[in-house]
Formats: C-alpha cells, structure tokens, sequence
C-alpha cells in the first residue's frame, strides 16, 4: 500500500483534551451492577460488597467520571427506593429491562464506590414517571448540608457530609418511543426545564445536560436537539448524544468508515448549540456529552423475563470492533473544543470491556484501545493533513485507510492511528511542520489475525495490546508500519 502522511502543525490547536471524555457508565441492567461490580457472594468482594478484581482492571481504564443509574432505568426509577437500610428497600420490578430490582445498590453504594475509584459522579434523574420535584429532592439528599428533610436523611444513613455531585443529566433518552415516559418533544422541554431551574435554585453549581437525540438515524434527528437547545437554553450546560455502532451486513470495510458518521453527528450537534448561543444573544457555549457510545449489535436482548440480574446486551468484541471503538475516540479527540464528556456504555458485562463468568473475569478486545487512549491523550488535539490512500464506500465515499487524531502535550506529540485495511501493512510518516521529532517515549499496539478474532475465556489473550518499538526518525519526521486492521498509540518526543 502506498504510505500515508500525517502532518501537523503545533499550532494548530483544536482544543484542550478534556480527560472526562474517558467517563464510564454504570446502568441497573442485566448483571451490570448485581455479578459485575456488585456482588457480596464471590471470593473477590470487598467488605463493601465491590468485585476487587472488576475495580482493579477498571482502574486500567483511567475512568474520571461515571454516569449512573441509566440508562432507560433512570426513566422508572425512584431514588428513594435505594436509600435506607437494606432490609427495609423494596424489590420493583424494572419496566425498562423487565428485569427484578431488589435495590440493594443505590445512591450511596454508588457513592462509596465513586470515592473508592476517585471517579466524579454523574447522576441521571428520572424525567419519565419522575417529577421535576424528585429530582431537585435528590439534590437536597446529595448535595445540602444536614437540617432539611432529604439531607438528614442522607446524614442518617450515614453520610453527614454533602456529596457535592456536580453533574446531572435531565432524563434519559427521552425522544425514544420505548423510553417510559416518551412524549412530544415540548412535553419534555417543559418538564426538563422545571427540573433545571428548581435544582439549579438549590445548587447554583450543579452543572445540567439535557438529553438530545438518542441517535442520529432518529427521524426526529436533529429537530428534537433544536426544539430542546431553543427552549432550555442558558439553563443547560451540556447536550446529551447517544450513538451505537454495528456490522450488521458483515462488510468490515464499511463498517470501519463508519467513524464518518460519528464526525458527522458530533459536527451537527455543535453547529446547533453555536446557532442558539447566537440566537439567545448568550455568552455561554453548551457544550456536548456523549454520554451513550459503544459498539452494539449481536446481542439484542433486552427483554430479562422478570429475572434478578439475567444476561442481557452481554456482547463479544473482536478485533474490528476494537478498531470502532478507536474510532470514536478518535473523533473525540478531533472535536476536543466541542466533546467534553464521553462515556462508554458500559463497563462490565453489559456491552462492556469486561465480562464476568462466576469468579472469572475475562478482558475483552475493546478494553485496549481504551487504555491505549486514555493513557495518553493529555494535552491540546491538533488538525491533522492526512495525505494517503483509501477506498471507496457506498455511504461515505473516499475513506482513508488510517484513521488518526494527534495530542500535543508536553514537549511531546501522542499519535493514534489505525490500519482499517484487511490484508495490507500501512507505512505512515509523522511531519511537524514546525519542529522535529527525535525519539519514542513509548508506544502500543494492538492487533490480531482476523477481523472477527475475540477473546474467550478459553482463549482470553488471543487480542491485547503490546508494546511497539519500531519507529524510525529519518529527517525530523516519525516513519512506522502498522499491521492490518491495527492500533497504534505513539508518545514521541518533540525537538
């Protein structure tokens, strides 16, 4: 294949690389919670009941910030249900998921165990059979020092200092005719305002993201963002935007160019909340949270038959798979003035990097390209010049064989690209256009022998990330090959 050349210029700056877009997502669904991160019974659990083997890979991951309880969840749940001793909450039954929910795991679980992993708590409130009144009561109960009702209640289970959460996502998914509680775009407009103003009253330093489009194949796409943006507007700080991913016509080549779309959406949704800054006269830019991503499609069921925990969206990932997921961090990056929040969906057993089978916890394909990320993208994104080969698709057109996004931190460049090529090696040259670049700091790769190839707990190796050496300097520049269908993620030192 003919080389591909990536030029970049230091300042060109995009924006500053917000680290909470490595943020995870925790919902009440299928054995997410209950046999994932939760689970007294096995020889792993911590004296709080927390897997210590799930929490020490998860740690791998470099999480900042987790949205928790949903999800679809969130429209049918009430908080108070999982606050107070444990024998005295009530079993629901859970409409989302059809699933039962004892309740065992609630607020201030889910607090301990943020503390526990140092991550930032981002709470969804219910706006499906909820009331915007609940919701500002919830704030009360996390976030107010003791002498009120809620906040005593708090203080009696426990807790007497305030949680201080910061972020609060507006409902869930509200466009979406299976969202319990779904209705006209107006009907939630009204009630997401009434919740913003009366928990922003309380707590003038919360910050709010509203739901947007749960999709951008949704036919309301982007009208329900603009009706939304047009009516909240100051009162919001962020936008939600939800996007999952599959390769349902087993064409790999399609597949990966899929990352086009995720430009695409993420660039619509900005060009909106830019229109209504200007169109409310406002000095204040809402920003997007991309707060549902992830790979999802051989697994669709959905339905857990009132079971407790059932095995629901349990997905295997392969190598291409892992490419998507590089995809959309990739484009991430690429839009770091835009995304400041991103949280994958989710992380055990559900759609997840990691599945647990009894006591066994098995790392799948998805979780490297994750740490590859993660691990280093800290500093300003650049504009890219990509100047390489490609090939053509049917929805997108021309695709460039490698797609790639570029750090600059500190005296250094991070680089992560991919080979969405089946069978060809990828020779890709690095260029600044105003320095130099003179060594490898460190650098990863992942790869593996076929597209579909998965780890198993047979076979749980079979995909991970190695360390990669082979890069040349000839002339200033950065000269490597990455293998088919591979990721690579450079830290190279900048004269």
């Amino acid at each position: 294949m003919k080389e591909t050349k990536i030029t970049v210029h230091t300042g060109f700056k995009i924006g500053r690389v917000d680290p909470r877009i490595f943020g995870g997502f925790l919902e009440h669904l299928g054995r997410a919670v209950y046999q994932g991160i939760y689970e007294p019974e096995s020889i792993h659990a911590d004296e709080h009941g927390f897997r210590k083997d799930v929490l020490q890979t998860i740690e791998r991951m470099n999480i900042p910030l987790v949205r928790y309880p949903g999800g679809n969840f969130a429209s049918g749940y009430h908080w108070q249900d999982g606050i107070g001793p444990r024998e005295s909450r009530p079993c629901n039954y859970d409409l989302a998921w059809r699933s039962i929910e004892p309740n065992q795991f609630g607020t201030d679980e889910f607090i301990r165990l943020c503390r526990k992993m140092k991550w930032e708590p981002y709470i969804a409130v219910n706006l499906g059979t909820g009331t915007p009144e609940e919701a500002r009561n919830w704030v009360e109960y996390c976030n107010i020092p003791p002498g009120t009702t809620y906040s005593n209640m708090r203080k009696a289970n426990g807790n007497d200092a305030p949680f201080k959460i910061t972020y609060w996502g507006l409902g869930n998914e509200m466009d979406g005719p299976w969202q319990i509680g779904h209705g006209p775009v107006k009907n939630y407009a009204v009630r997401a305002l009434q919740a913003a103003k009366l928990m922003k009253d309380l707590d003038k330093s919360i910050q709010l993201i509203v739901c947007g489009s749960s999709s951008s194949k949704m036919e309301s796409f982007p009208d329900w963002d603009y009706e939304v943006l047009s009516y909240l507007g100051d009162h919001i700080d962020y936008i939600s935007l939800h996007r999952y991913m599959g390769n349902n016509n087993h064409d790999t080549p399609a597949y990966l160019a899929e990352t086009r779309s995720i430009d695409n959406q993420i660039e619509t949704i900005d060009a909106l909340c830019r229109y209504m800054q200007t169109k409310h006269r406002s000095k204040k830019r809402v920003y997007l949270c991309f707060d549902e991503w992830n790979v999802w499609y051989k697994n669709q069921t959905v339905d857990g038959s009132g079971e407790f925990a059932p095995h629901l969206l349990e997905e295997i990932y392969n190598l291409e798979d892992a490419l998507l997921v590089a995809g959309f961090l990739n484009s991430f990056i690429r839009h770091a003035d835009a995304v400041k929040i991103a949280n994958i969906a989710q992380i055990v057993n559900v759609i997840a990097p990691l599945i647990t089978r009894g006591d066994d916890l098995l790392i799948q394909s998805t979780f490297y390209p994750f740490i590859m990320f993660s691990g280093r993208a800290e500093g300003f994104s650049l504009r890219l010049k990509i100047d390489g080969p490609g090939y053509m698709t049917e929805e997108f057109g021309e695709v460039e064989y490698i797609d790639s996004s570029a750090v600059l931190g500190d005296g250094c460049l991070h680089i992560f690209a991919c080979n969405r090529h089946l069978t060809e090696e990828a020779e890709v040259i690095i260029s600044i256009a105003d320095g130099e670049l003179v060594s490898l700091e460190n650098g990863e790769l992942l790869c593996g022998p076929g597209p579909e190839a998965a780890n198993s707990f047979e076979q749980p190796d079979l995909l991970k990330s190695i360390p990669f050496t082979e890069v040349q300097f000839p002339g200033g520049n950065a000269r490597f090959k990455i293998p088919p269908l591979g990721i690579v993620a450079l830290t190279l030192s900048l004269k």
